[in-house]
């Protein structure tokens, strides 16, 4: 990419999000709303302004890994202890339940076990990006249904690994031979125990070190260097980068420099996911949606609906009730951005057709439209009148 396209790519993305997001924030729409319909005009079924999406769209992915490196900083490892329940708990059975329910939905439309049960494990899948903005930005993330959303989609990001562990079983593609698949093992534990323990005995002293030249610009650059390095490290075998970098951030939430780190990582995440929503919206193929509107328009609202259903039951089992069980549902209805990983996935190991990957990669993007629209028809209608409902006098005889 010459400098001046580099620029003129700049300059899209810049003015799209100065135009839209305000506009939408008008609205009452939200930010991540402006966004998707920003990437929707200016993309290759819109305005054809930017072609590459693909590319932009990997690198964008560092605007969620900062947010969840953010999100640790505010969690101590006693807190996040405290979240061992609805981590495990809600996680797992919403993870779990979803994939069986929509694995069943599947063979009963006609596709293979293998289809089906790959199409499931995706879709069971919240956008973590999505989720998590819509939470900080509507102030919601310390509510009972925040931190149920949060648990969850921190179980997701750790049962993507399995998931696409058990892909190569479903392909024809031969799967690697034991030995490979312990040393997989093997190297996952390793990165994790070294990001243990550099964050436990390492971290503080070096950024007291690059504390100690006074120079604000080598802290932030340093900040960047620790986050990108631990996203790279995680990539490098095959694990979440957001989930290392939470790591990472849940081990110096307790240090002197968690602020500092905050100021200086804040504007980065900002830029990075915006640009990672534009991305998303640009990434819809309105051809295939124009193509197939009933097919794809029923997938995204029977996953939509679906996912309404499971997570409101699985919030009343664990004691979420009345605005706030619709609020928990309706963050997490949505598809997510791993879907598209490991669906992708599936092709490459020739466990999923591709147009059948095609179609649900739309259908999942479209329902990451759906999330601020449930939003805003949360906070308009349902929860006023639950308040409603909370603070009407009791009749008397």
């Amino acid at each position: 990419m010459d400098q001046h396209n580099f620029l003129f790519i700049a300059m899209i993305y810049l003015l799209a999000a100065v135009v839209a997001v305000p506009i939408s924030k008008r609205l009452g729409l939200g930010s991540v709303l402006g966004y998707l319909f920003a990437g929707a005009i200016i993309g290759p079924w819109g305005l054809q302004l930017i072609s590459n999406v693909d590319d932009i769209l990997h690198f964008s992915e560092f605007g969620v890994v900062l947010l969840l490196f953010l999100i640790g900083l505010e969690l101590n490892p006693q807190r996040l202890w405290s979240l061992r329940k609805p981590i495990l708990g809600m996680g797992g059975s919403q993870v779990m339940l979803t994939t069986l329910v929509l694995c069943a939905i599947g063979m009963l439309l006609g596709q293979t076990f293998a289809t089906s049960l790959i199409a499931g494990m995706g879709l069971s899948l919240s956008s973590t990006a999505i989720a998590l903005q819509t939470l900080t930005e509507k102030n919601l993330l310390n509510t009972p249904a925040g931190n149920a959303g949060f648990s969850v989609l921190l179980f997701q990001d750790i049962a993507v690994i399995p998931m696409l562990a058990v892909l190569p079983l479903l392909g024809m593609t031969p799967s690697t031979s034991d030995s490979n698949e312990w040393l997989a093992v093997a190297k996952v534990l390793a990165v994790i125990a070294l990001i243990i323990a550099g964050g436990r005995y390492l971290l503080r002293p070096l950024f007291r070190i690059i504390a100690q030249t006074g120079s604000r610009e080598i802290f932030t650059a340093f900040s960047l260097l620790l986050v990108i390095g631990i996203a790279l490290l995680m990539d490098a075998v095959e694990m979440s980068m957001a989930l290392g970098t939470f790591m990472a951030g849940v081990l110096l939430a307790d240090s002197e420099y968690r602020h500092e780190l905050e100021i200086d990582i804040e504007p980065f995440k900002g830029l990075l996911l915006g640009l990672f929503f534009i991305s998303v919206g640009m990434s819809v193929d309105f051809g295939l949606l124009l193509n197939n509107p009933g097919l794809i328009i029923g997938l995204m609202l029977l996953l939509v609906i679906t996912k309404l259903l499971l997570l409101g039951a699985i919030a009343r089992l664990f004691e979420i009730r009345g605005s706030e069980n619709i609020l928990f549902a309706s963050i997490l209805a949505q598809g997510g951005e791993f879907a598209f990983v490991l669906f992708s996935a599936a092709v490459s190991v020739q466990a999923l057709d591709s147009t059948v990957a095609s179609t649900l990669i739309v259908a999942v993007a479209l329902s990451m439209v759906t999330t601020p629209l449930l939003i805003i028809l949360h906070e308009r209608v349902i929860a006023p009148r639950f308040n409603r409902a909370k603070h009407r006098p009791i009749d008397t005889v």
